[in-house]
């Protein structure tokens, strides 16, 4: 699979659940970022957020995904389930750096619509 694919099908994974299985795709040390918000580092540390995070798997809605060369960015709508039960909708940007076919770095642009 390409870098492309890849996003495609880990972010494929999170709408259904299999949040280990979305980490399949990332490297050990893989590090998010969320502009203005917090730091991620390493596998647990996103595992430990996706429990908190998502209570029931998200749902995306891509509007651009485009790749070049180590990095894809993915354009859309994201609607999360807050610890209220309500569904927030927000924007988002994601721009992924991949390393050896895995997901290593992410700058995540959010903003609630």
């Amino acid at each position: 699979m390409n870098n492309k694919e890849i996003l495609q099908k880990a972010n494929s994974l999170i709408t259904e659940g299999d949040y280990e299985g979305f980490l399949s795709f990332c490297t050990e040390d893989t590090k998010w970022t969320f502009v203005g918000d917090q730091i991620l580092n390493g596998k647990n540390e996103v595992r430990e957020y996706m429990k908190k995070a998502y209570a029931e798997p998200p749902k995306f809605m891509v509007d651009h995904l485009i790749a070049e060369n180590d990095f894809v960015t993915a354009v859309g709508k994201i609607s999360i389930k807050n610890r209220d039960g309500e569904t927030v909708e927000y924007f988002y940007c994601d721009v992924w750096k991949f390393k050896n076919n895995k997901m290593d770095e992410l700058t995540a642009f959010v903003i609630e619509n």
